[in-house]
């Protein structure tokens, strides 16, 4: 049954996410009391997505390390720097619009990128390594990310940022790891196939409560609102794109080129949000949710775009070997 629910959650992921912030607006007044349950919620989804993965298949994947330095550098050099240029230049005079922008493209790649990868037959070890990594890293990362790219223009509280992202990341993420390590394969897979359809629910619960902190600031639809849908609607697309050609760029094989294109173009936008209505004035969370409005819907979109190009691919291959053997 659990499996079942399971299946039907995956298949309806670009829906949960926007369905979720709009109930969270509409409900705001009743549920946002609540918003102090999300960093707890948001450990047990990192806690049960780590249950697939342990130290050992991060060591296979690290002896060829290309694939992920070009991840690193793409979602928290190349990215964060673009997301402050576009921001700049449609937002020129609002400094937390801006930090909004640069913190949804700063924070660490997303969780859900394992789904999509898995859909999609790509190569799962790397990018659980390109998850962890992203993840151990993110304390470090991501403030020190705002700091230059923002500057002392916005107050940060740099130590509860920190404290944060190990509370909610890295510590669930590393019993997991440490669960999957040490106790047997059927225990861990029967623990990991319980839990994966409550993590999914889980998210949806996230987006609802930080939809609910910043309902007065979505509520209003006016020039701006859209301004910024628009704006982050842009820079989130262009996160796959310039994920598949960095792909294509260092020669890796299809498997490679998928995940690097999901880990490149994913964020893990709940952690963002949480960090952003947690630490910031309520105006940076706005950009940072409403990346929640389309992630999943671009994941979708991006994973289909992939199957299309391969299937091509692998077509013209096919027929290339036809014509060269009716030409023998």
């Amino acid at each position: 049954m659990l499996q079942t629910l399971n299946k039907q959650l995956e298949k309806i992921m670009p829906l949960i996410t926007p369905v979720s912030v709009i109930v969270g607006v509409l409900l705001s007044v009743y549920i946002k009391d609540f918003s102090y349950l999300i960093p707890w919620i948001f450990a047990f989804m990192t806690f049960a997505g780590s249950l697939n993965s342990n130290f050992k298949s991060l060591s296979t994947v690290v002896r060829h390390p290309l694939p992920i330095f070009a991840a690193m550098i793409l979602l928290h050099i190349l990215m964060p720097i673009w997301a402050w240029g576009v921001g700049h230049l449609t937002f020129q005079d609002d400094i937390f619009t801006i930090t909004g922008i640069v913190l949804g493209m700063a924070i660490p790649t997303g969780v859900t990128s394992f789904i999509w990868v898995s859909i999609y037959k790509g190569n799962i070890p790397l990018t659980l390594s390109i998850i962890l990594i992203d993840t151990m890293l993110s304390p470090i990362i991501v403030p020190y990310c705002l700091s230059l790219l923002i500057g002392e223009k916005i107050e940060m509280d740099m130590l509860g940022i920190m404290q944060g992202l190990v509370g909610m990341i890295v510590l669930p993420s590393i019993l997991g790891m440490l669960l999957n390590q040490f106790l047997k394969r059927s225990v861990t897979k029967q623990l990991s196939t319980t839990l994966a359809p409550f993590s999914k629910i889980c998210i949806g619960i996230v987006v609802m409560l930080n939809g609910a902190v910043i309902a007065p600031y979505l509520k209003n639809i006016n020039l701006k609102l859209m301004g910024i849908i628009l704006v982050v609607f842009f820079i989130a697309a262009t996160g796959y794109v310039f994920s598949f050609f960095i792909g294509k760029l260092i020669r890796s094989d299809k498997d490679t080129i998928v995940s690097l294109t999901f880990s490149g173009g994913m964020r893990n936008i709940s952690a963002g949000a949480v960090i952003a209505v947690t630490y910031f004035p309520p105006a940076v969370a706005v950009p940072v949710v409403v990346g929640m409005l389309f992630q999943q819907v671009l994941a979708s979109f991006a994973g289909s775009v992939l199957a299309r190009y391969y299937s091509k691919k692998t077509l013209y291959v096919k027929l290339d070997g036809v014509n060269k053997n009716e030409g023998i």
